[in-house]
């Protein structure tokens, strides 16, 4: 052991390369790109620190030019899944008596490699395998993994500086032990970044983990286990298991060690996820924490009082940066009828210059959507739109998946307030508005909080104080993200702790201690230095 107290400072955010015409890391990166897009792979599964070939694969695509194939992988099945259990608790004594500091040394050691040489290469394979534009993998598999991995080393020290006061004669401390089995972590296709947390959060409070990736996104969660791995986390800590949710996530739920789960994902999968614990409560060594971020329907509400640009700004980047796909999205907005004629016109006409296509052609804002499922189930939404007396398509509404999956962002102004397009989560490059009279502001909050069942993020556009403070209050359970003058995405690690409640999940808040404190069960050591000798109180000595 140690005889020293170490600290850390905590860090800045990690800056974003521009990718500016002419830079070194434009050159790099496109070379990069050209490297992995001509080299198919294959991924193993990694359990225990070795490769494992199953012979029941899958195909790692490009959703832009979806007949290129990046990868063959190798799914899990039960089988592997109790040897990765197996492997995980083997060394789990070993791991968490690992000191702290050491265990952060090496995930800080993995942000160092991302910051440098690993920067291109993950950035490379998020957006070849994700369809992420340069610059929106740039702040999610660089800046954000990189932030997550610094910051949470930063977070886990003040959360063991945590510590109760003691009074005369004794000394009382607490222990924030790792939890007793394995954290089962589910990871979503839409960001490497939370991929990263999801994995390596758990870890890096002492805990072993089996991590099954998404199938659209094992290409880039792949790099990321080969970064755990050079950065020296121990095999077995994290173990690597692609596959179907029912052959990996089955067999996992159902073992007794089950001692975390930590995901994102759809409401319905979380669900699921909950049912299956409750009813093997009974099996359980201890009652697992369950961590989980389910999506979202965020809102854009209008003031008459907005600034217009800024506006239209934050309806263009919130609606249709990374086609859509993120937890944050805006999806519905209320707008307010003095103000719409003006919006309309600048709103269609930004529109109208997005350009969309393969994310190694650096002028494109958008690309395709992850997959066919993705594409035709917000094909259908669009189409229900399209045939909907309710609903008129103002602005885009093609979809094509000839080469890639491609859908135009689009825009739906309804007159119904409970249409199914502001109610259910699309997941894709489609916004819908609804229009409210000025003199019908209550009514238009009263809508804005009850409509969807989901609570993640939300923004509020006004330059009036006082009508920004009421919104405030009226909103407050609406979204765990409330944003002021901005869009509803963009949380950074550290600035702006990401979560929701409702349907939108638990609200354990990434991006801080919060998060971390879920991956640790506390133990209260109280040390009496002289205790009494005899059982008799001083009371006792007279009637």
């Amino acid at each position: 052991m140690s005889n020293a107290l170490f600290y850390l400072e905590k860090s800045q955010n990690e800056p974003t390369l521009d990718y500016r015409p002419g830079s070194l890391e434009k050159g790099v990166l496109k070379n990069q790109l050209a490297k992995m897009r001509g080299t198919e792979i294959e991924i193993p599964l990694i359990i225990g620190g070795k490769e494992v070939r199953t012979g029941n694969t899958g195909k790692c695509i490009i959703p832009h030019n979806k007949h290129h194939v990046l990868a063959t992988y190798h799914k899990a099945g039960e089988k592997e899944v109790q040897a990765a259990i197996e492997a995980a608790l083997d060394v789990k004594h070993e791991w968490e008596n690992v000191p702290w500091e050491h265990r952060a040394a090496i995930f800080l050691k993995a942000a160092e490699m991302i910051a440098g040489t690993w920067r291109p290469v993950l950035n490379a394979a998020t957006m070849l395998n994700q369809s992420k534009t340069v610059y929106q993998s740039e702040i999610d598999a660089a800046c954000e993994v990189i932030d997550y991995l610094r910051l949470n080393a930063y977070f886990m020290t003040q959360i063991y500086k945590d510590q109760p006061f003691s009074s005369p004669g004794g000394w009382n401390r607490m222990e924030y032990r790792p939890l007793e089995g394995f954290v089962f972590a589910v990871t979503p296709f839409n960001f490497t970044a939370i991929a990263c947390n999801l994995v390596a959060s758990p870890a890096l409070m002492g805990n072993v983990v089996l991590w099954k990736p998404a199938s659209t996104a094992i290409y880039s969660g792949y790099y990321l286990m080969k970064i755990f791995e050079q950065a020296g986390v121990p095999a077995g800590v994290i173990n690597f298991l692609p596959g179907s949710g029912g052959q990996v996530g089955t067999p996992a739920m159902n073992n007794e060690w089950l001692a975390g789960i930590h995901f994102t994902g759809s409401n319905g999968v979380f669900n699921d996820m909950w049912e299956t614990v409750a009813a093997n409560i009974r099996k359980y060594r201890a009652y697992p924490r369950i961590v989980g971020e389910t999506g979202g329907k965020d809102f854009v509400f209008v003031h008459n009082s907005a600034d217009i640009d800024s506006l239209v700004a934050a309806l263009i980047r919130g609606s249709f940066e990374y086609q859509g796909q993120k937890c944050s999205a805006t999806s519905r907005a209320y707008i307010p009828e003095s103000l719409w004629p003006e919006i309309k016109g600048k709103l269609l006409s930004e529109i109208a210059s997005i350009k969309m296509g393969d994310v190694e052609d650096f002028t494109n804002f958008m690309s395709a959507v992850i997959d066919q499922a993705a594409f035709n189930t917000i094909k259908s939404y669009i189409d229900y739109a399209r045939n909907s007396s309710e609903a008129e398509i103002i602005a885009g509404g093609k979809c094509d998946d000839s080469q890639g999956f491609f859908i135009e962002p689009t825009v739906i102004l309804t007159t119904n307030p409970k249409f199914k397009t502001m109610e259910e989560e699309l997941f894709g490059p489609v916004l819908t508005i609804y229009i409210y009279k000025d003199n019908e502001l209550e009514q238009a909050l009263r809508l804005c909080d009850e409509t969807s069942p989901y609570g993640l993020t939300g923004s509020i556009f006004a330059s009036d104080r006082k009508a920004i403070v009421e919104l405030e209050k009226r909103l407050r359970h609406a979204a765990g993200n409330f944003y002021i003058n901005n869009k509803t995405t963009g949380a950074v690690v550290g600035q702006q702790p990401f979560g929701g409640s409702r349907a939108s999940g638990t609200n354990d808040k990434a991006g801080s201690k919060i998060n971390l404190l879920k991956w640790t069960s506390i133990r209260t050591i109280s040390e009496t230095f002289i205790p009494p000798a005899d059982y008799r109180y001083p009371f006792l000595a007279e009637k």
